[in-house]
């Protein structure tokens, strides 16, 4: 960003590697717990998906500012802001704040996104008068054990997306998103539905195609379907593509004619249940015409542009406006230091979406949604 120097003196510039010690020093007045290493710093400050804004007056440091960029979404997270002890009341804060919106907005980021310790009141008092609003809680956050407030801001005004309330659960395993995304599907329409790994597990087995000492091993659309449908869901699944549905995540031929028998096993049950199966693409126009119909839609999509690995992977679709698509996605990518509210109501732009929410070389398109009987 443009240095910026108000009447005091307080210039709010990007960190440079050169800026290292500084920081770690500001760390450390701030801070006593939940501190970023100066490992973290050095990676920080070279890694293309994240900016450092730094505050200085007469060539002081008097704070900082840690920004993280998802990969695929239009979300900036704030992953830290330290003011000094000794420059504290002086609006610092505030200026870094809106240093760091403005960062993002640079950045093509509509939404930026925080935690706060729910015991820090100046802390919130100052997001909330920035126009923060509370997105959820995280529960034992800190190192302290104290809970934390998940906020939100849209730094574009004319974004007022409705959002589906989709209570969010993580998968437990690389393999359970299938399963993940529709235990959210269900608990969005039926709040009594209780999470947990048993009933992960039990509708992975229910909905995966084949399962072996390698190879596929994920949920199948009309896998999904089916669990859904035998729980009293309505069902409508869109698909397109013929032969074998993620027949590209095996090289077996032997793999891959059993995922066949299984998948045909599947699609005759759902025939026979009078499920509908929809031929059509998985366009942005279909997802908002489910949305209106106040259905939940899985959407299954390809995850190169998000964690760059070639795999399917689905994810629930909470929401949309004019230019976005909103998803819970079930995997948190923890070794990139996000955290659950990275995975929350994600904003993708729609023309992003449309071409994430293929797969393979065949290009499948599959949505399985969810509706009250």
């Amino acid at each position: 960003m443009t240095d910026d120097a108000g009447a005091s003196g307080l210039i709010i510039r990007d960190a440079q590697p050169d800026d290292l010690a500084r920081l770690i020093e500001l760390e450390e007045h701030c801070f006593d717990a939940d501190r970023i290493s100066p490992r973290q710093f050095r990676y920080l400050l070279k890694k293309g998906n994240a900016a450092i804004l730094i505050a200085e007056e007469h060539g002081a440091a008097l704070g900082d500012v840690v920004l993280l960029f998802s990969r695929a979404t239009s979300v900036a997270r704030l992953y830290s802001i330290a003011v000094s002890p000794r420059a504290r009341n002086r609006g610092i804060g505030h200026d870094l704040m809106k240093a760091a919106e403005s960062t993002a907005w640079s950045h093509h980021r509509a939404y930026l996104r925080l935690e706060v310790r729910k015991d820090n009141r100046s802390a919130i008092r100052l997001y909330e008068s920035l126009g923060y609003r509370r997105l959820g809680e995280c529960l034992d956050y800190y190192e302290d054990h104290m809970d934390a407030w998940r906020l939100e801001k849209s730094l574009a005004p004319d974004l007022h997306p409705e959002l589906t309330a989709v209570p969010y659960y993580e998968q437990s395993l690389e393999f359970t998103c299938g399963a993940a995304s529709l235990m959210m599907a269900m608990k969005a329409l039926q709040p009594e539905v209780i999470f947990s790994r048993r009933l992960e597990l039990r509708l992975w087995r229910e909905a995966t195609t084949i399962f072996m000492t390698s190879g596929h091993g994920g949920c199948g659309p009309y896998g999904l379907a089916l669990a859904a449908v035998n729980r009293g869901f309505g069902v409508d699944v869109y698909i397109t593509g013929e032969g074998t549905h993620l027949g590209d995540s095996v090289r077996s031929d032997h793999k891959k004619e059993v995922m066949r028998l299984v998948q045909e096993d599947m699609y005759e049950q759902l025939q026979a249940l009078g499920v509908p199966i929809n031929p059509s693409g998985v366009s942005a126009k279909e997802i908002d015409e489910c949305l209106q119909r106040k259905g939940v839609p899985l959407v299954l999509i390809s995850s190169w542009q998000i964690y760059k690995a070639r795999v399917p992977h689905w994810v629930v679709v909470t929401g949309s406006d004019d230019s976005f698509i909103y998803v819970n996605d079930p995997f948190v990518d923890r070794d990139e230091g996000e955290t659950l509210i990275d995975s929350i109501h994600m904003p993708i732009l729609k023309e992003k979406f449309e071409t994430m929410a293929r797969y393979g070389r065949v290009g499948l398109q599959a949505m399985v949604v969810l509706y009250h009987d």
